[in-house]
Formats: C-alpha cells, sequence, structure tokens
C-alpha cells in the first residue's frame, strides 16, 4: 500500500506485539505497510497465558520483517518504533509488549537511529486515522472508542506532541465487547477468535432477540450477556440467532454511549479502532447514527503500522528519541 502524501523525512520502521497479533510495519517516502500473523490459541481455549503470547512473539517478529523486505517495503530506516505497553497510563503493562519493545531497541542502536516507544492504544488511533484519510484527527480533539479483545473503552482524545492523549470517559466495567464475542462464539461451537465467523453468521439469523444492556452515565457491564448467550443456547435456539443477538445488543450499547458522549462534548467527530470495530453491523450502526469514522477492516485489528505512521510524526517534528 502507498502511503498518503507523507514528506520523506525517512523510512520507519514499527513494531506491536500484542496479546494476539505479532506485527512489523513501514511507514514513510510513499510506502505504508504492515505484515502480521495471529498467535496460536489452542483449540477450545479463550486466550493464551502472557508467557506463551510472549515466547510466540519470540519466534515470529523477525518472520514479519523478513516478509516486509520480501515485498519491498524495506530500504533504509531512519527511525524505529514499537508499542512498549497497553495504555499510556501508568500502571498500564503487559510482559508481551517486551518483545517489541526489546528488538526495536537493540535495532535503533544497532543502525544508529531515534527509537520511539507509543502505547498500543495510540497506535490503534494513529492507524484508524490514516487508513480513514483522517489525519488531521491526530492534531484537534476528537471521541475514540477502542473495541477490541481486551478493551472496549470509550476516549476523549487530545493532541500532544507528535502523538495523542487519550482520556477514558466511558466503555465496560467487566468484560470487552471482544470478550463477549468471542465467548459467544466458542460457546455455539466456533473457533477463537470468533469475530469474523460469529459476523458471517449474522447474515443467517431469521429472528431478532431484543435485549437492551444498561447503560448508567457513559459504562455499562457486558458480563450478563454470556449467561443470556448459554441461556439461549440451553433453549435450542439457533446459532446464527445467538450470534445476531450478541453483535446487536453490543451496537445498541455502543450506539447510545456515544450519542451520550456527543451530548456532553458536541461537534467532536468520532473515531473507531479495534478489532470489534471491524464487525460490519457495528460499523453501519455507529456511521448512520452518530456520523463515526472506522479504520478499514485490516486496520482495525491490531497491527503496527500505526505504530510506524507515530513514529514518523515524531522524526518528521524532531522529537528527542
Amino acid at each position: 500500500m502507498s502511503g498518503q502524501g507523507d514528506a520523506c523525512v525517512g523510512l520507519c520502521l514499527g513494531f506491536d506485539t500484542s496479546n494476539y497479533t505479532t506485527s512489523a510495519a513501514v511507514f514513510g517516502c510513499g510506502m505504508a505497510g504492515n505484515r502480521g500473523k495471529l498467535l496460536t490459541v489452542p483449540e477450545g481455549a479463550l486466550g493464551l497465558r502472557q508467557s506463551d503470547a510472549l515466547f510466540q512473539h519470540v519466534k515470529r517478529l523477525h518472520l514479519m520483517v523478513e516478509q516486509l523486505r520480501t515485498d519491498g517495503f524495506l530500504g533504509r530506516i531512519s527511525a524505529v518504533g514499537a508499542s512498549t505497553r497497553p495504555r499510556e497510563v501508568d500502571g498500564s503493562y503487559m510482559p508481551c509488549f517486551l518483545v517489541g519493545e526489546g528488538e526495536g531497541r537493540a535495532l535503533a542502536a544497532a543502525l544508529g537511529v531515534p527509537f520511539y516507544p507509543c502505547s498500543h492504544q495510540q497506535g490503534h488511533i494513529a492507524a484508524a486515522a490514516w487508513s480513514a484519510g483522517r489525519e488531521d484527527l491526530m492534531d484537534k480533539p476528537h471521541l475514540a472508542w477502542h473495541l477490541s479483545g481486551g478493551t472496549t473503552e470509550l476516549l476523549r482524545v487530545e493532541p500532544e506532541g507528535h502523538t495523542v492523549r487519550a482520556e477514558v470517559v466511558g466503555g465496560t466495567s467487566d468484560i470487552a465487547a471482544g470478550q463477549l464475542i468471542d465467548r459467544a462464539g466458542v460457546l455455539i461451537g466456533l473457533s477463537f477468535p470468533a469475530g469474523k465467523a460469529l459476523d458471517a453468521l449474522y447474515g443467517e439469523a431469521d429472528v431478532a432477540l431484543d435485549f437492551r444492556v444498561k447503560l448508567k452515565e457513559l459504562t455499562f457491564s457486558l458480563s450478563g450477556m454470556e449467561n443470556q448467550v448459554k441461556g439461549l443456547l440451553e433453549k435450542g435456539e439457533k446459532p446464527a440467532n445467538i450470534a445476531r443477538f450478541a453483535i446487536d445488543t453490543i451496537a445498541n450499547v455502543v450506539v447510545r454511549a456515544t450519542r451520550e458522549a456527543q451530548r456532553r462534548w458536541p461537534g467532536l467527530p468520532v473515531l473507531c479502532s479495534g478489532g470489534v470495530a471491524s464487525n460490519r453491523q457495528l460499523r453501519t450502526a455507529m456511521e448512520r447514527e452518530c456520523g463515526a469514522v472506522f479504520a478499514k477492516p485490516q486496520y482495525s485489528t491490531d497491527n503496527a503500522l500505526g505504530v510506524a505512521i507515530l513514529t514518523h510524526r515524531a522524526l518528521e517534528r524532531g522529537a528527542t528519541g
């Protein structure tokens, strides 16, 4: 994929080693490319231990870089970046990010170029804004949803230097939307992660089951939905109808929370990122009801392109590594 008119201050390499995807990306000098691979989760499991995720990243990260070179994306690297923690707040930490950070810092030192850290969430926002053709959002206040397997947060975002500062103003008080989707999918016999398969199954539903999650301020709980799904399954409900039930419920409460946020902060654009944001039903509802803009599907899921974009912005603006 080509870059979108960026100045050629240099080609930047970014790493993201999240809990479910190993990825490396380049951005700059008219190039933008990401190569990623989902981590292997045992059949029937609902996730990975951090030690297992970290081990898989160690084995795979260099393969993503090799793919970038094979596909013609690598050249002289002017800066390296990596996501070093889930969110840009005190106490945010996951061991799996140590792989990308360690290899990124080592490579930057070997090449004699700056290293720029960022958070996984900041990378999601940057990739979403760029892929939606709304890079301008990185330099103005806006609302953003980070909807993924481990996070369902409504953010109030402000520009900060070459990156952004994101304040959590709403979202779930317990399990994430992606966790509910994956658990519902596994319960009806789909493989983990179940997002794409559940989305495909939605179209086969012949009943729209109604359940309205309670919204308190901008916060809601999804843990009770898992029991609702189990109850429907025990009653013999068709899997496609259960898939639609889970997706419709999530879309409904996300739309309602977004509307309330727009009432509180009128005029702020809404940007959606994270793997759950690639769901077609959620996207349709949010575009229609809230005017939201979305990352392209390949940049909704975990990827390193946002990290590479932030690294390029830091280099372009002369930030200290």
